[in-house]
């Protein structure tokens, strides 16, 4: 039968008290190495958010080490409902006076009327084909010819059926099912635009064109060719043509409403038809510059104040950044702020960021001079050297932002200060775990062993307590028997 015992119960002894006492000093490791562990996950955790300032930096320096974002230009319409342009960096700087005459369009052709989408329409072969026409209306197919056959056979020759056979065909066109109060019609439309793209549909139809109420139904009624007129039974309801413009008084045609080669480096999008000229102009993209600068400018300050409030010591509060005094941080500062003060023989004009406008503060921030970054981006190829020029002009020659990105991307490499740091730190957090599991067995045997121990001795005392009890009765008993 099991029994239930109180240690201390017997002896007096307050043995839990006791045991608790002694185990709690065994514990003492294990609650350093919890503040420790603490401490450490908070420094894994600032590395953490270095990693990722760093990494703004490095995309930022990025940016600016590209040699091709120094050749960048914009084109600015004067009228963007009319007429949107984009450039690249081989455009040539200019004003530009546009006129459109014309918007490119796709051929569209339509049936007569049918009684409704499930009309027969009747059977054999249309071969539509992609080309131009003359001024003759004669047909000149594209080269090479873009020709497709299509068979229209029993059962699937019904106005919806042809529909789907054109377009299941990839033949350039699509077709459609126009209905209003008389019924419906067939519609196809060339799916490009230009002048290049009409339509012409021979037919080998089954059956003759109809003469009278009566007669069957004839594929033959989906002939489109102009230059044939016995034989063209489509009407045009769209013209096929290109988009028309005069560019500086110089005549430019498109078979689309993008104009891609009239102006080397230049698109243009035409919307509308103009009634005055519209002016575009194609320059350096100064904007685009500068806001790569100030994207650099704020990284880094985000970089450089995160690295500042870490490393810091309030004499007031007496409390320490996380990262104060870790060394890999402390030479990670020391070199992002070298790397920005350091000149560069890049460039004969801006040896220093401060010459181009990007001045180092007291407090280890940049600020952007933007009148100053202005007159510097007037002289581009300066410019585009004292950030970009490769490494391999020199060390002393290596454009600064290349300079930055060796050193942010060196950093974040998998064996660089930032990334092997925070591999340090898991690792010291892991072996404090493990310390902690075998301190935990370690003080669960102590006291296990304490309370064996401790138990034993609260027996003995108990026995001994007890025989005293039992010893003293009995001299009492004996001296009061010998009274009487």
């Amino acid at each position: 039968m099991a029994t239930i015992s109180s240690p201390g119960l017997g002896s007096g002894l307050d043995v839990d008290s006791i045991v608790g006492q002694l185990v709690a000093i065994e514990r003492r490791p294990i609650e350093l190495l919890t503040q420790q562990k603490t401490t450490l996950q908070a420094k894994l955790s600032s590395f953490g958010l270095l990693k990722s300032y760093t990494t703004n930096v490095q995309d930022a320096v990025s940016r600016l080490a590209d040699p091709t974002l120094w050749q960048r230009t914009t084109a600015v319409s004067s009228d963007t409902a009319r007429l949107t342009a984009s450039s690249t960096a081989v455009a040539v700087p200019g004003n530009y006076s546009i006129q459109v005459s014309q918007l490119a369009q796709a051929h569209s052709l339509a049936s007569g009327v049918y009684a409704s989408s499930s009309a027969s329409v009747g059977t054999g072969t249309l071969t539509i084909d992609l080309g131009s026409y003359d001024s003759g209306s004669n047909f000149v197919p594209r080269t090479p010819p873009a020709s497709v056959s299509i068979a229209i056979g029993v059962g699937e020759d019904s106005l919806e059926s042809v529909r789907a056979k054109i377009n299941a065909a990839n033949a350039g066109v699509t077709a459609t099912i126009v209905k209003d109060a008389s019924g419906a019609r067939l519609a196809i439309q060339s799916t490009a635009t230009g002048a290049s793209s009409a339509i012409r549909i021979a037919v080998a139809a089954d059956t003759p064109l109809p003469v009278g109420p009566s007669d069957p139904p004839s594929l033959a009624s989906l002939a489109y060719d102009p230059g044939v007129p016995a034989t063209s039974q489509l009407t045009q309801t769209l013209e096929p043509k290109n988009a028309l413009a005069t560019i500086n008084g110089l005549s430019v045609a498109s078979t689309t409403n993008t104009f891609t080669d009239a102006i080397e480096g230049v698109t243009l999008n035409v919307a509308q038809v103009t009634t005055s000229a519209v002016q575009v102009r194609v320059g350096a993209d100064s904007d685009a510059f500068k806001k790569a600068v100030t994207d650099f400018v704020r990284s880094y300050n985000e970089i450089s104040n995160y690295l500042s409030a870490q490393t810091r010591f309030d004499p007031d509060t007496k409390v320490a950044g996380a990262l104060q005094g870790d060394r890999a941080t402390l030479s990670l500062q020391s070199q992002l702020r070298t790397a920005v003060a350091q000149p560069s023989d890049a460039s004969a004009t801006y040896r220093t960021l401060s010459d181009l406008g990007i001045e180092l503060q007291r407090n280890g921030t940049l600020t952007v001079n933007d009148s100053k970054l202005t007159a510097a981006l007037g002289n581009l190829t300066e410019v585009g050297k004292a950030f970009s020029n490769p490494a391999t002009a020199g060390a002393g020659a290596t454009g600064i932002a290349v300079r930055l990105k060796a050193l942010t991307t060196a950093a974040n490499n998998s064996d660089g200060v930032v990334t092997t740091r925070a591999e340090a730190l898991r690792a010291s957090i892991k072996r404090s775990d493990t310390s902690v599991e075998r301190y935990e067995l370690r003080v669960a045997a102590t006291r296990a062993r304490l309370l064996a121990q401790y138990g034993a001795l609260d027996t003995r005392i108990s026995t001994l307590n007890n025989l005293n009890t039992f010893v003293t009765q009995q001299f009492f008993n004996t001296s009061n028997s010998n009274n009487n």
